[in-house]
């Protein structure tokens, strides 16, 4: 082989028309190792001159969840269905937790990289990608936390009867990731003309918790508002999820496959103005 073709071999030509979506699978595959640092990255500057450490991911959602268990279950009467309020909310808060971390962490891609991306290249979406990977992390932990306080509950006498729906876990956990990816990739787009989102995006996330059944079970949402409540797919999310581990009704189906819809159609619209994005990132910001 000829010096003349080796080099051709060796050549990665990066313009418009390669970076179509039909490569874009194959580019992140590649770039599976760069994926392994960002995670790397993102877990060390988590820790870096903390105290506690991880205990941090355990202090977050037990103090939530007894904030929600006096106000919520204690003062305003909220039905939980027979469950300890305590036990109710803590799987509602896990998950959404997750989810909104996926979102917050996304939602600042390009702000908080431009300094990177405008130097070298590489498959931009290997950063949101890292960040749903790592979240896991505290999700983790926080799960564990809440099994611990589950057996508490369970050796005390409140019967819990795990369900069937406990083999849908790692589905609703990849609901939960893939919405919270969607939505913040297209805050990310966005926020590189409009910034006002990112103080918006906070607001609006808060919102859509007190309007999923975080503090409520979804048996209490009338007959006719069912559907409706369903668009939000973290309602089909946070009641299976929680439904695996207590009897809390039955599961509306129906509106956690809408909820499915969405969030693919989420990602969907996410990919595309993210995609977009990227080819003027550098002239925008």
């Amino acid at each position: 082989m000829s010096q003349k073709d080796l080099t051709k071999d060796h050549i990665v030509i990066i313009n418009a028309q390669s970076n179509r979506s039909t490569n874009r699978l194959s580019e992140i595959w590649n770039s599976r190792h760069l994926i392994e640092l960002f995670i790397k990255k993102d877990f060390v500057t988590f820790y870096k001159q903390t105290i506690l450490g991880p205990f941090w991911f355990i202090v977050q959602p037990l103090v939530t969840t007894i904030t929600f268990t006096v106000i919520f279950g204690q003062i305003a009467k909220i039905p939980t269905n027979g469950v300890p309020p305590f036990i109710f909310y803590m799987p509602g808060i896990i998950i959404w937790g997750y989810f909104s971390l996926c979102l917050d962490k996304t939602s600042r891609t390009f702000i908080e990289n431009q300094g990177i991306f405008s130097k070298v290249y590489f498959p931009r979406l290997t950063v949101p990608i890292s960040f749903i990977i790592s979240n896991l992390t505290s999700f983790l932990i926080q799960f564990a936390t809440f099994i611990a306080f589950l057996i508490y509950f369970a050796l005390k006498g409140d019967g819990f009867h795990f369900q069937w729906t406990l083999c849908l876990l790692p589905v609703v956990v990849l609901q939960a990731a893939i919405l919270g990816l969607g939505i913040g990739l297209i805050v990310s787009a966005l926020t590189i003309k409009y910034r006002d989102l990112n103080f918006i995006t906070g607001f609006g996330v808060t919102l859509m918790m007190y309007a999923s059944p975080v503090i409520y079970p979804f048996s209490e949402v009338p007959e006719k508002w069912r559907l409706l409540a369903s668009i939000n797919p973290m309602t089909g999310v946070i009641e299976v999820f929680r439904s695996g581990f207590m009897n809390v009704g039955n599961i509306y189906f129906e509106g956690w496959f809408l909820g499915m819809a969405v969030t693919a159609l989420t990602l969907y619209v996410g990919l595309a103005l993210f995609f977009r994005a990227e080819k003027i990132f550098v002239d925008t910001v």
